[in-house]
């Protein structure tokens, strides 16, 4: 189930009685039964979808005005708390720990805007990955490939492809280092990264809480502000500017590292591009991005807080764990107290001098991971998985690391798998940049 999957779109439709909301999100249950949604979902919720999109439909016969989402489906990643269901975050050794006894905050907005939660999506077990693959569930398998089953990117790898399946109007997902946009430039789909503090974390699967933010992907900018303001509750202020005139920064430090010739073909057209519509695209050198390695050392913020979290459950059930997440949340369990304050020192220190640095800027643009999706069979080996799962948190885990806000916009051409360009800014500086974004989006596409 493809097509015009966006919410004006789908509002349109409605209005002119060509789909009911009800018939809708019958097609998405269908549609996520068949073989291509394989593993993008780790329960689905027929029932309480169907009846939200009835109370929709009798609203709008009604006359009632809807709000965006009411009606339509939208999925929610599995590590947010659904009242009543254990959160299992993509792992089995959460499989009998107590339920929750309330929807997470971000859950509990969608609800209340009416949408139409038809499942939840798998994922990265316990966020930490940024290529998707989930070995007790399943790997959801990137829908931009037919011929070669790629990885779709992760952590919130089930999310990108429900909303790139037309399976969800949007995907609640988290990002810690990345994983919103990373499966979102690899599904070729948006992905907007908010400020950590914009949307509550309460009832979210922690990772790391210096760096964990709740939001969402989506087919377009605009779908994304629809989402972020019903789990923010409240929109963004955003004032639409032309990109004639907009200062775009191009940092050369570190984010071009190991780039794709493919990456790089779509990244350079995708410049042209905005500097041909009236953008100022500047090279600078923010050579403050060369010390990102030693700011997150020893172990790494994710490493030392997902340790903090899985303290008790990793010295029980360790054999349970995905190999690879246990290597890594291994590498926190022995960092002392004070060499974790001296991180968090460096990095305010570091957040500054970047905020300095970037002053003047409409946004950072630059790929928002420098590959392209590879084969997941070409990922069996854990040299290849390591090396793929590092380039891919690369780009993206700077600005979560800076506190920054971020979009991944599509820039490839119809006939190339999909590459995102990563716009992206300062913390609290999101309705600014979701202006940016908006003037860059149709210079994107092309073909």
């Amino acid at each position: 189930m493809n097509g015009d999957f966006h919410i004006a779109s789908l509002r349109a439709r409605i209005a002119r009685g060509e789909l009911s909301h009800e018939a809708l999100v019958d097609q998405v249950l269908d549609a996520a039964a068949q073989p291509a949604a394989q593993h993008v979902f780790t329960r689905l919720y027929p029932d309480a979808a169907r009846a939200a999109a009835r109370h929709a439909d009798a609203a709008r016969k009604a006359g009632v005005e809807l709000g965006p989402l009411a009606g339509l489906p939208v999925s929610v990643k599995d590590l947010y708390d659904v009242a009543g269901e254990t959160t299992l975050a993509g792992s089995a050794v959460c499989v009998g720990e107590p339920a929750a006894a309330h929807d997470a905050v971000a859950v509990a907005r969608l609800r209340t805007q009416g949408a139409a939660i038809v499942g939840k999506t798998n994922m990265t077990e316990f966020a930490f990955s940024g290529v998707g693959i989930n070995p007790h569930y399943g790997t959801p398998r990137n829908p931009a490939d037919a011929a070669v089953a790629r990885i779709p990117g992760g952590s919130s790898s089930g999310a990108a492809v429900s909303v790139a399946l037309g399976l969800a109007v949007a995907g609640l997902g988290s990002d810690t280092g990345g994983s919103i946009r990373i499966p979102a430039a690899l599904c070729g789909i948006v992905g907007f990264k908010s400020t950590q503090s914009r949307v509550p974390r309460t009832g979210a699967f922690e990772l790391a809480r210096s760096l964990d933010t709740v939001c969402a992907m989506a087919h377009s900018v605009e779908d994304c502000l629809v989402a972020d303001a019903a789990i923010a509750d409240a929109p963004l202020a955003v004032r639409r500017r032309p990109l004639q005139g907009m200062r775009l920064a191009v940092p050369r430090t570190l984010m071009f590292d190991g780039i794709e010739p493919a990456v790089a073909k779509a990244f350079d057209r995708a410049l042209q591009a905005l500097s041909a519509a009236g953008a100022q695209v500047i090279d600078i050198t923010l050579a403050e991005l060369a010390e990102i390695a030693s700011v997150n050392a020893p172990g790494g913020f994710s490493p030392v807080e997902a340790a903090g979290v899985h303290r008790e459950r990793f010295a029980a059930k360790r054999d349970g764990f995905d190999a690879r997440v246990a290597v890594r949340i291994a590498l926190g369990t022995e960092v002392r107290a004070a060499d974790y304050i001296a991180m968090q020192d460096r990095r305010r220190d570091w957040i500054g001098r970047v905020e300095r640095a970037i002053e003047g800027f409409d946004a950072l643009v630059c790929p928002t991971v420098p590959i392209v999706a590879p084969p997941i069979a070409a990922l069996a080996e854990d040299a290849a998985f390591f090396k793929a799962n590092g380039l891919l948190l690369r780009n993206t885990f700077a600005i979560n690391l800076l506190d920054g806000c971020a979009f991944s916009l599509p820039c490839h051409a119809p006939d190339e798998l999909p590459v995102g360009l990563m716009l992206s800014s300062v913390r609290g500086d999101d309705a600014r940049l979701a202006a940016v974004a908006l003037a860059a989006q149709p210079v994107l596409r092309f073909g």
